[in-house]
Order: structure tokens, then sequence, then C-alpha cells
């Protein structure tokens, strides 16, 4: 028998199996790696923003179609699968990024793939947040999810860097051992493997959520074919809708810029570290460690936080604290610290960047939690994966316009600091439009809440 606990439970194994793609690939190994595959931090950066934008066009256009689809066949296990198998197809060919004997636009393709994979999975796994348990515990319930996600992101994080990411300098991994599997740091195995890794992982930890999670059944579910022809109209007409419900209206305009902004100091952090302070893949790998375990941290208590106080005030409180990280990280340079000149060999810069990374994990995670948990509260139980699906659109409706904007602003600027200035203006504007957000959401019509006969 499937208790309530063990469907929450594997349920919580989506973030753990799936947080890897974020953790390791956009944030922490792979998209450091670029730079040593094109030569150039600002080169690297410019070509990440483009490709991952590029990937957010088509995971906007596509999630609330999806989403429509799921809600009128009550079918979102199949889709599910579906886009597992891109996340592992996708990771998967990172393998192949061997420098100088690479094609550029097969490994951007790949990384597209299986970034479309995850995002589209995310989506239809939240849908599921309010058939876990009551509105006033799915605070607790998301945020650690969240948590638990950020802790098997630290565990895989952790695994490449002690038993695969050599260091340079000496040849070793982190703790001193070759690295395993004979990988040959010559052609960078030991960096490409990261793609094999995530694959495995994700398939290795799926499986308590395909053996525990089960759908509720839908009266008058109909066929996919016909959701399929049915989907576009009730979504036009959702969307035609939308200005009328005015605090979810709202939302999801604020947590589109806010969410792109932090996309965009998750894809944009290594690159950054690695091209201003001339960070090794390892001293990004121990940032990255630092970061999800802050991010864990304050994940869970940003969902117990989430519950007593509601997530509106765990949204703003962390809004605030994570724009003024990033006016901070705009000021740490090589050669000085918010102003203050430092001399090459100082370490000042090293632990001002891990302080503000510490900093980005814990605002990170409480802030996607709660906005999780508010989007439960702004949504229709009965459009609940449509919803979640135009929460996906509003995520990456714009999810081009962070990695486009700092890419054209450091190409402009040739200055990869002042190319990640976007992200201020973005948390800025974001914070400003949750002014308009009801924290229950939208009033119900009277007559949907009282019982037919």
């Amino acid at each position: 028998m499937i208790t309530t606990r063990k469907r929450i439970w594997g349920w919580w194994f989506f973030d753990w199996a799936s947080q890897p793609y974020n953790t390791l690939l956009i944030t922490f190994i792979f998209a450091p790696f670029m730079e040593d595959l094109l030569g150039s931090g600002t080169t690297a950066q410019t070509v990440w923003g483009y490709g991952v934008g590029l990937a957010g066009i088509v995971i906007a256009l596509a999630s609330p179609f999806l989403g429509a689809i799921a809600d009128r066949s009550g079918r979102r296990m199949p889709f599910i699968w579906l886009f597992s198998l891109m996340y592992v197809l996708g990771a998967w060919g990172l393998w192949y990024a061997e420098p100088g004997n690479f094609n550029l636009i097969l490994i951007m393709t790949s990384f597209a793939i299986g970034m479309i994979g995850m995002e589209f999975a995310t989506t239809f796994t939240n849908a599921m947040l309010p058939d876990l348990a009551p509105r006033e515990q799915i605070g607790k319930v998301s945020g650690s999810g969240w948590a638990f996600g950020y802790v098997g992101g630290m565990l895989c994080l952790i695994i490449m860097l002690t038993l695969l990411q050599v260091n340079p300098k000496t040849g070793h991994t982190l703790v001193g051992l070759p690295p395993m599997f004979s990988l040959d740091p010559a052609t960078r195995e030991d960096t490409r493997v990261v793609g094999p890794l995530t694959a495995v992982w994700y398939a290795v930890f799926m499986i308590p959520f395909f053996l525990w999670v089960r759908e509720p059944r839908h009266p008058g579910a109909i066929s996919v074919p016909r959701a399929a022809r049915e989907a576009w109209p009730e979504l036009r007409a959702t969307l035609k809708g939308l200005p009328k419900r005015r605090s979810l209206f709202a939302f999801l305009i604020a947590s589109m810029l806010y969410r792109d902004a932090l996309n965009g100091i998750y894809t944009f952090g290594g690159l950054y570290a690695k091209g201003v302070l001339d960070w090794s893949i390892m001293q990004i790998g121990i940032f990255g460690i630092l970061g999800t375990i802050t991010g864990a941290l304050f994940a869970w208590l940003g969902g117990k936080a989430d519950d007593r106080f509601g997530p509106m005030a765990v949204i703003v409180f962390n809004l605030i604290l994570l724009t003024a990280v990033v006016v901070g990280v705009v000021f740490i340079h090589r050669d000085g610290v918010f102003g203050i000149a430092v001399g090459p060999e100082s370490h000042l810069p090293d632990i001002a960047f891990y302080v503000m990374g510490g900093l980005i994990g814990a605002g990170g995670g409480a802030l996607q939690s709660a906005s999780r948990t508010m989007m439960v509260r702004q949504a229709d139980p009965e459009k609940i994966t449509e919803h979640f699906g135009l929460y996906a659109l509003t995520g990456k409706a714009t999810a081009f316009i962070a990695p486009i904007a700092i890419g054209v602003m450091t190409q402009i600027s040739s200055d990869q600091s002042i190319g990640i200035t976007p992200i201020i203006v973005l948390f800025v504007i974001g914070l400003v439009l949750l002014g308009f957000v009801r924290s229950k959401g939208d009033p119900r019509p009277v007559a949907e809440d009282q019982p037919t006969v």
C-alpha cells in the first residue's frame, strides 16, 4: 500500500534526482567549462546566454499548452516519462564536449534538450503539490522538497569533486585520489563526465518517484488526442481572462521577472567566478557545495516560515536580500573588493565571493520554494497543471531576457561585471509588482464555492 507519506517522499525524489542539472551543468561545472572550450570568458558568457535563452523560448511557448492537455486528460505521468528521457539523453550528450574536437551546435543542442526535459517535467510534478497535503501544510512540503533537492545536488557535486574531477595543480581529485574509471584529464574526461553522471543520477533516483507517486483519478477526463485538440481554445480563453484575475496575473508577471533574474545568477555565477576571479573549476565546485548547503538549510527553514507567515513575506524578504547580494557581487574583482584595492595575492575577493555565494544559495532556495506554494494559492484547483504551465511560461517567457541581456551587455562592455547588471533591474521590478498580489489569491465567485445539486 502506498501511504500519503510515501507519496510525499516519492514527490521529493524528483527534486533530488533533477537538481544536478541545475547544480552541475547550468551553474558550477559545465558552464565554467565552456570557457575552456571556447577560450574566452566573455565569449563563453555570450554563447551560454544565447543558448540558454533560446531553450527558454521553447519552454515558454510549450509549457502552458502541455499543461492544458494534462489537465483535460487527467494524465501527467506519461509526460513525465517522456521529459525524463529528454533529460537523460541531453545530459549524456555533454560527454562529447572534448576541447579541440567538438561541435558547438551539437553540444548546445544536447544541453537544450536536457534543460527542456527538466523544465517540462518540473511543470508537471509541481502541479501535483496540492494533491499531497492540505493548503496550510504545503509550505512545509514544498520547502522540505526543495531542501531535499539541494542536498541531492550537493551530494552529486561532492561525488564529482572527490572521485572524478582532477585538480590541475595536483593531478588528483579534491581528496587526493586519482579519478575513477581512469578518466583522462588531458582530454578533459574528468570534467566531461559530469554529463553522464547527471544522467545516471536522474535515472536511478527517479525510481522512487515512479514507484510511489500516483495520480488521483480525475472525473470527466478525456483522451490525450482529444485533449490536445481542445487544449488551445481552452488555453486561449484562460489567457484572455488573465487580466481579470488581477492577483494571479500580477504574480505571474512579478515572478516571471524575479525568477528570470535568479536563473541569471545560477546560469552565470560559475562563469563569472572563472572569468573575473580566475577560479578553477575545483574552486567553483567548492563554492557550489557552500551554496547548496545554505540553499538546503534555508529552503527548509523557508518552508516553516511559509506556513507561519505566508509565502509573500518569505518572497519579499529574499528578493531584497538577493538584490543587495548582486549589487555586492558587481564590486568584487581580483584587484578590489567593494572599492577597496587589494594585491594580486589577496584572498579577500575569494572570501567575499564565497560569502555572496552562501547568501545566494540561502535566498534562492527559500524564494523558489515559497514561489511554488504561492502559485498553488493563486491557481484554480481544476486547472492546476495549466496554471503551472503558465507559471513555467512566465518563468521562461522572459527567461531569454536575462541570459540574452547579460550576453549583449557583456559583448558591448567587454566586462563581465557590467554584464550581470540586468539581474538587479529584474529583481527590483519584480519586487515592485508584488504589491499588486493578494497573498491568498483572487477571491473566487460565490457560485463556485456552493455545492451543486
